[in-house]
């Protein structure tokens, strides 16, 4: 099989549906041979949202629209922008990428692309949490992963805390 051509047909859904949130995708990266070039084929059904709200520090994203058109709410600030058919949005890296979308009435059919960088972190602002990638970023090969968490934000312990006990030392 010649992993540089994949056939999105021969790829499965896979569906998520958390009430407001309900959307399917096709992963195009792990069935290829890319290894810093994300991009996925998702679809939300009208009225309904898709990923919550977030942004990577590690990683950019972009999307190119296919069909059907969405509400974008964009940045730290939430700036809402209306999207359709043939339009190609890029959320960089940090706080100004920030994006969440609502499918429009008819739905939205769009590719999602990415850089691939390890590690990464992403923080999801409405939700006050953050998650931790190591070994494979979001969306990569989740058999290569070798830390995958979501956590409180404010998860904090001390630096010199645990271990043998004896390992705490002044600066």
């Amino acid at each position: 099989m010649d992993d540089r051509i994949v056939d999105s047909d021969s790829l499965d859904w896979e569906a998520h549906d958390h009430g407001d949130r309900a959307f399917r995708g096709r992963r195009f990266t792990r069935a290829s041979a890319a290894s810093e070039l994300g991009c996925s084929l998702y679809e939300i059904e009208p009225g309904k949202r898709g990923w919550p709200a977030h942004y990577h520090e590690g990683n950019e994203e972009a999307m190119f629209v296919l069909d059907g058109s969405a509400t974008l709410w964009l940045g730290g600030d939430r700036e809402e922008r209306d999207l359709e058919a043939g339009d190609f949005a890029v959320f960089p890296r940090g706080e100004d990428g920030q994006h969440e979308l609502e499918a429009g009435p008819d739905g939205l059919r769009y590719l999602a692309m990415s850089t691939m960088y390890d590690p990464d972190i992403t923080v999801y602002p409405d939700n006050d949490a953050v998650g931790v990638f190591a070994g494979s970023p979001p969306g990569g090969d989740e058999s290569e992963r070798r830390l995958s968490k979501y956590l409180d934000a404010d998860a904090e312990v001390p630096y010199w805390d645990g271990g043998d006990g004896g390992s705490q030392r002044e600066e």
